[in-house]
């Protein structure tokens, strides 16, 4: 690691040492994360899990049954619920939920809080949709993809919620500079970025690493040593939920994708009209999250 990753590796890790009563996922979370690897876990035991935490259960089954899986009939029980949609979507939905009640009206910045969670919500429906329509670079799991793109940008609500002083001067910045990325003005006021405060976050939390490679590289995901496809379209849904989203006066917000992306997952223009359109309908499904988030 050269002198200047280090450092900043350093301030990040001290700005967010420092930060009390930093929230932090739910037992149930790890619990099942632990479990789920082992080829011998039934649904019944991942239900078990999940029972100790009767909150989180009923949230799972709202989630469940919501448009968002598009179920032809009602789950009425957390094993049903395993059983049908799977352990690996149980568990990015434990993620999720608990991301949303975390953070949930802890902003000082409501307008910011807002629009931060639609962003979020676009991004994640976004890279759902891609990773069951691009294969080209290997499978990628569509329900971990959507909590990656929900997560991409968590760094910036840890900014807002418990560094007020720094993200009033972020937001003064942003207002009066319509060229650079936000990334960049972080960078330049603070010395890091919400990449950097998300990927160091992810690893406190004890998230899976792939998730935590999402979202520090997803401004610049052939930083990433491993190529793993699902930075890459971490970057391409947190792109396109802003081409979809953003109107004519956020324009200057939505950015560029990085040089080689569409050659390396293999999209045309075309795909990104149809991925446009497939998008503004899944994110008419995902009204339970935006609940969650307080959002209505």
């Amino acid at each position: 690691m050269g002198t200047v990753a280090a450092t900043i590796d350093n301030k990040v890790k001290r700005v967010v040492s420092n930060i009390r009563n930093l929230p932090t996922p739910p037992i149930v979370f790890h619990q099942i994360q632990k479990v789920i690897s082992d080829p011998e876990v039934s649904a019944g035991h991942i239900a078990g899990i999940l029972a100790e935490d009767p909150a989180m259960s009923v949230k799972v089954l709202k989630l469940t049954n919501s448009a968002f899986y598009g179920l032809s009939r009602e789950v009425d029980s957390v094993k049903q619920a395993v059983v049908i949609v799977g352990m690996e979507a149980i568990k990015n939905l434990v993620l999720s939920a608990s991301v949303l009640d975390m953070f949930r009206g802890k902003s000082i910045d409501q307008d910011f809080q807002e629009s931060y969670w639609r962003h979020s919500l676009a991004t994640g429906c976004c890279c759902r949709i891609l990773a069951r329509r691009i294969r080209s670079r290997g499978f990628v799991d569509p329900d971990a993809a959507f909590s990656s793109g929900l997560l991409h940008d968590i760094g910036k609500m840890v900014v807002s919620c418990f560094l007020p002083g720094e993200h009033s001067q972020l937001m003064q910045q942003r207002k009066s500079d319509h060229t650079a990325a936000d990334y960049e003005i972080e960078e330049r006021v603070l010395g890091y970025t919400h990449a950097q405060i998300g990927g160091f976050l992810a690893k406190q939390w004890k998230l899976p690493q792939r998730l935590g490679d999402a979202i520090t590289f997803h401004h610049h995901p052939q930083l990433n040593d491993s190529e793993d496809p699902l930075v890459y379209l971490v970057h391409f849904g947190n792109y396109l939920a802003k081409q979809a989203f953003y109107d004519a006066r956020d324009a200057y917000l939505i950015g560029s994708l990085q040089p080689g992306v569409m050659e390396y997952l293999q999209v045309s223009d075309d795909d990104l009209t149809n991925f446009s359109d497939a998008l503004r309908e899944e994110y008419l499904k995902a009204e339970t999250f935006m609940k969650m988030a307080g959002i209505t």
